[in-house]
């Protein structure tokens, strides 16, 4: 497929991502995979938008193959992969590996956070592995991530709520 022919691919994939909440959950995945036929079988983009259209139709046991497949082939481009370790690291917290889930989503973070200041996706990354540490019982530990990253985007107290919220998890900042 030429480069032009990708990018009216990836126009049409994101079409359909336009009206998924018009979708019925099997239309998602009907129409994302009648997508991916057009590419070739081991398409690591291909089988992302798989894996994508599995979990926003809550079939996490279909989407984790997916998600593994792409990030396995190591050619997904930078914000794809960071997408998909932290869609299958909230795909994992779904289906109760809260310890995996972890571990995926730390990983994905400090990928973020060596790319420097407002690396794409640290804030999500972050909210996910609050959502985990939650699943895992560990609710302050959870908020105090959550109002740490909240706390650059406040208009006032910044300093004050990323301190209360260290002190409060009793850790350094992630």
């Amino acid at each position: 497929m030429s480069d032009a022919a990708f990018v009216e691919w990836e126009t049409r994939v994101a079409a359909v991502w336009k009206i998924a909440d018009t979708l019925t959950p099997q239309e998602l995945v009907r129409t994302i995979d009648q997508l991916a036929c057009e590419r070739p079988v081991d398409d690591p983009v291909a089988l992302f938008e798989r894996a994508c259209a599995r979990d926003t139709a809550g079939l996490e046991e279909g989407a984790e193959p997916l998600y593994r497949a792409a990030l396995a082939s190591a050619a997904l481009d930078p914000s794809r992969r960071t997408r998909a370790s932290l869609q299958l690291g909230s795909t994992l917290r779904h289906l109760g590996r809260l310890e995996e889930s972890e571990q995926l989503l730390l990983a994905t973070l400090r990928r973020c956070e060596a790319q420097g200041a407002g690396a794409p996706l640290h804030d999500e990354a972050r909210a996910l592995l609050a959502f985990t540490w939650i699943a895992q019982g560990r609710a302050v530990e959870a908020a105090a991530l959550a109002l740490e990253t909240l706390a650059p985007h406040l208009t006032r107290y910044n300093r004050s709520t990323a301190a209360n919220a260290r002190a409060l998890r009793g850790a350094s900042v992630l």
